[in-house]
Order: structure tokens, then sequence, then C-alpha cells
């Protein structure tokens, strides 16, 4: 049975890391999903009690899978990584230039294979109200939230075409990745939940900006309309921290595909443990 492992949103919380590295050691998942938002960033740049690193993806990140790599040998689970929106893409290369080491495979917008199921990745989310725009695209149209900052505002680590982020979509980019093949034994990470369903309820109620409500669902439209349409397997998604607290479900079901979030709002460390064969039997547990 194909045994894994899904964690996200760690934000560069080291006794986070550190529980997941036990917890691989200690249990041998044949593969482990990591959804984005893993690196320090503004106020999660560390938990308490944790000193604050200079380059963290040098110093910790890549050392400690390396020597987890080392511990394991052979069982090593392989590792599927994309980053999120706290994530400044200008530390994309070290991602890409790690995977030579063999410790994980980086696969925003790309497509690979793992125990005879179709992996995807995708790191996009929709306008939101920070200002870091480099994994921000518009979600199905130009529109953007009351609240929320459109993408041709804010800041950028890399540079990217005017023209590009005033027209690219998410709708569009999972469209292409996709393809028109069959998806029943697809699995795709995802950054963010699709829109209205129990993995993108945010505290917003009763909140409002020049008097026009806020919508409590912040998930991705486009990551919707694309499940309902397509069906693949299994969506793993994060982003999204205090929604299973408020809806009580870290797991929904749109058509027959089955979404999973790992976010939570707490110091703990989230993992969803599933195998691809049985994923009614998924559970999380908290570290």
């Amino acid at each position: 049975m194909s045994y894994c492992f899904f964690v996200t949103d760690l934000h560069g919380r080291l006794s986070r890391y550190r529980k997941l590295f036990q917890k691989i050691e200690a249990e041998r998942p044949a593969a482990v999903f990591i959804g984005g938002d893993l690196l320090p960033f503004g106020s999660m740049a560390a938990g308490a009690g944790e000193k604050p690193m200079d380059n963290f993806i040098d110093e910790f990140l890549i050392p400690e899978f390396v020597k987890l790599k080392s511990s394991l040998a052979e069982s090593y689970p392989r590792v599927f990584i994309i980053l999120g929106n706290d994530d400044q893409r200008s530390d994309e290369p070290k991602f890409i230039s790690a995977e030579a080491e063999g410790i994980w495979e980086y696969i925003h917008n790309k497509k690979t294979e793992f125990a005879g199921y179709d992996i995807y990745g995708y790191a996009c989310v929709p306008p939101t109200p920070f200002q870091l725009k480099d994994w921000e695209r518009y979600d199905v149209s130009r529109y953007v939230d009351p609240g929320c900052t459109s993408p041709e505002e804010g800041w950028r680590t890399v540079f990217v075409p005017a023209n590009k982020i005033k027209f690219a979509t998410i709708k569009e980019a999972v469209n292409n990745l996709a393809g028109e093949g069959d998806l029943s034994k697809a699995v795709f990470l995802f950054h963010t939940p699709p829109y209205k369903t129990k993995l993108d309820r945010t505290a917003l109620d009763g909140k409002s900006i020049d008097h026009v409500p806020l919508d409590v669902h912040t998930g991705s439209i486009a990551v919707r309309k694309f499940i309902e349409q397509r069906q693949p397997l299994l969506t793993l998604h994060g982003h999204i921290h205090e929604s299973s607290r408020l809806t009580g479900s870290w797991q929904d079901k749109i058509g027959n595909t089955i979404c999973f979030n790992a976010a939570i709002e707490k110091a703990e460390l989230s993992i969803i443990k599933f195998e691809l064969e049985n994923l009614e039997s998924a559970e999380r547990e908290l570290v």
C-alpha cells in the first residue's frame, strides 16, 4: 500500500520540521507531500523559543533533509514539494538545485508519477490582502474580492512581465497543467483550497469594507470548478489555517474527489496520513 504523509504551512517553525522528521523516521511513509508556505516570513519567522535564521534553506532545511536521507537510506520517501504565497519566489532556484541531492522533487506546474498515480503540483493562490505577490494570480478573471490587493499591485521578488501579471489566471494554468487525460488516478498538490468548501473558511464573519460584506470563503473558484469537471482522485491543500476549526473538518468531497487541508492555527504539526488505495481511512494527527 502507498502510505503517505501530507503536511503544509510549516512557516519555518523548527519544531514542526523536527517533529516531521521524527515521524518519517519512525513510520517510513512511501511519500511525503509538502504543500507550501515552508519558509520563515514576517510574523511567522520563528516559533516560541526559536532563534530566527539568516538563511533557513541553506542552514537548516537542505542539511536536515540530507541527514534524514542518509539515515533512512533505501527507506527514504519520495518527497513532493511546492512553495506557497508566504514563500519568496527568489528562493525557488535553491529548491530546484537541491533536487540534485535527491531529497525532494519540486513540482510546481509539473507532472510526475508515483506508484502508478499521476502527481501534479501548483502553488498559486487567488488575490489576498497581503503585499507579496510572487505566488498570486487572478483566479478566473480580473475580479478581486473586496479587501484584497490585485496581483498588479504589491511587490515581487522576481521580475514578471506586466502583461503576464495582468492576464494570467489560475484557471488557465491548472487546465494547461492537467491536459486532456484521465485524472481518476491523479493527485493534485495545491496551496490554495477550493472555493466554498470546508477547507477555505476564514474568520471574516460580520466584517465588511466600505459597507461591502467580506466573503468568508477565500479559496479558488478555478480550482473548485476544475475539481468538479475533471474529478481527480485526491487534492491536497493548505493556506487557510483556521478553516478546520471553523468547519470542524480537515477534509471534504467534491463529487468523487477527496480533498484534504493540513493547515492549522495551532503550534503543533498537522500530519494527514493516508493510503492512496484507501483514502476513506485517512486520519489527521496533531503532534
